[in-house]
């Protein structure tokens, strides 16, 4: 009866694991962790997990790649890196999927979308500044890029 009970509380657990992952992706520890109060103990929880890895219906690059693709309209590259390493994801998937390249280009879209004026006063640009430090831009692309933008 006990087998039985236990067979039950893994197929529920599965069905919760694809639910979770039908909306989003997640990370193993993501899953693990909103997974472990309705798992019977964390050898059925581990077990679920690998088998959800070896069917790659739980793919950490996938999530990463998404979670990437999304901040990147957003935030620069440090702030992506800061997240995913949150999220516990690889090192190596964060070097991959949170480049700087085109960091000049995203910076200036994301404050011409802020902002449609170029700012004229020095509190104007220590306001943009501030912003786009928060976004995670390094600061010699902010002076770059605040400068020029003044010069218009």
């Amino acid at each position: 009866m006990a087998e039985k009970a236990q067979s039950d509380n893994v197929v529920e657990l599965r069905a919760r694991a694809l639910r979770l992952l039908a909306r989003r992706e997640h990370t193993g520890q993501e899953l693990e962790r909103k997974l472990s109060p309705h798992a019977g103990s964390s050898e059925e929880l581990k077990g679920l997990l690998a088998g959800l890895k070896q069917k790659n219906q739980l793919s950490e690059e996938r999530f990463a790649e998404e979670r990437a693709r999304r901040l990147s309209r957003k935030y620069g590259a440090a702030r992506i890196r800061q997240d995913l390493k949150a999220k516990g994801v690889s090192e190596e998937l964060i070097s991959r999927f949170s480049s700087s390249e085109n960091e000049m280009q995203k910076a200036k879209e994301i404050l011409e979308r802020k902002y449609r004026t170029p700012a004229v006063t020095r509190e104007e640009k220590a306001k943009r500044m501030r912003f786009l430090q928060s976004r995670g831009f390094p600061s010699e692309i902010i002076f770059k890029l605040l400068s020029a933008r003044g010069a218009d």
